[in-house]
């Protein structure tokens, strides 16, 4: 008998001093979660050890040495633990960002990019990170993202996809002030948002992936009476999509796409701005969204929510999150398994 093709995928445990330690924990003792992936488990082991505590939990793993053990081992279901030491338990207060935890955090995904640049790893899921502690760690750019793109070498169009149960979005610009949203409204950026989310659908399972393209002004413009944007460039940006062959449609009114949404006539929708998209996934179901870092050459997912420190040390934290973030790591780390099989 054939033994599945299994996707290697890496597994963080986030910001030590918030819930992602207790949320992977919690994770790992599903009892349905280790034969989905061929799971390595990348972190301090003191701080595995606390979030199994916090968590209520025992999770057993397997020691490895370095990522190249990983893809080699017997099918046993029992997740590989690959220690680092990044950060000392005194450096660390849970429930605040300091910058001891935010180099900690890019170190660990600082390995496993290296990682999945050499074809170690399929996939990496992260527990919830902070981009201020980050950024008291040396993180240099304006979030996670736009680290992994210049440490990949990423030079093409990527974003920022959010997703909650079976719908994405995926938007034209991201975190910057609403006053500049406007300069990153152009035709390009549109259609080349759009067809990463169509291809990133696929990458997900998705077979024939239904997207819809969101106007920028209040009720899309109003024919330009309200706005020019949806007739000088989304509307002709739609059209030229439309022309390569892929199902797209709009540009739909903000207020209303998401009802189209809801109601399952789209399985994506591609937004102008941050909280245009954010507001309506986050309402759908916040303790489930899920956001996928979009044009990578390798899927990498985390909640979307953040580190929680409000509630951090207390086994308070919901899981769901993480699950689908894990899940979505899972099959597209399959598909990108499967790929380079071929």
């Amino acid at each position: 008998m054939t033994t599945p093709l299994r996707p290697v995928v890496a597994l963080t445990l986030g910001d030590p001093a918030g819930i992602g330690p207790e949320l992977v924990a919690r994770l790992l003792s599903r009892p349905d979660v280790p034969r989905q992936a061929n799971i390595v488990l990348v972190g301090d082991p003191w701080l595995w050890q606390q979030g199994q505590r916090v968590a209520g939990v025992r999770v057993e793993t397997r020691p490895v040495e370095d990522f190249a053990q990983v893809r080699a081992r017997p099918d046993s279901g029992v997740p590989a633990f690959l220690p680092m030491d990044t950060v000392d338990p005194v450096d660390v207060i849970v429930g605040t960002a300091r910058a001891a935890g935010g180099k900690s955090v890019l170190q660990v995904l600082d390995r496993c990019m290296t990682a999945a640049t050499g074809g170690e790893i399929d996939a990496i899921c992260f527990a919830p990170l902070n981009k201020h502690a980050m950024k008291l760690g040396g993180l240099r750019h304006e979030d996670e993202l736009h680290h992994f793109a210049e440490y990949l070498g990423v030079t093409t169009y990527f974003c920022e996809f959010n997703t909650m149960g079976s719908l994405w979005t995926s938007r034209i610009s991201s975190h910057i002030p609403i006053k500049d949203v406007p300069r990153y409204i152009d035709k390009d950026r549109i259609k080349d948002a759009t067809r990463l989310i169509h291809r990133s659908l696929l990458a997900n399972g998705i077979e024939t992936p239904r997207v819809a393209v969101a106007a920028l002004n209040p009720h899309g413009g109003d024919g330009g009476t309200c706005g020019r944007e949806e007739v000088e460039i989304i509307e002709p940006a739609v059209r030229e999509l439309v022309a390569e062959g892929l199902p797209i449609e709009g540009p739909y009114p903000a207020d209303t796409i998401f009802l189209k949404a809801r109601d399952g006539q789209v399985d994506a929708v591609v937004t102008m701005y941050h909280d245009q998209g954010q507001i309506a996934i986050k309402l759908l179901g916040f303790s489930k969204g899920v956001t996928v870092q979009g044009g990578l050459p390798i899927p990498i997912t985390t909640p979307a929510h953040g580190t929680a420190y409000d509630i951090a040390g207390q086994g308070r934290a919901d899981d769901n999150a993480i699950a689908n973030a894990y899940a979505i790591a899972c099959r597209m780390g399959l598909a990108q398994r499967q790929a380079a099989t071929r």
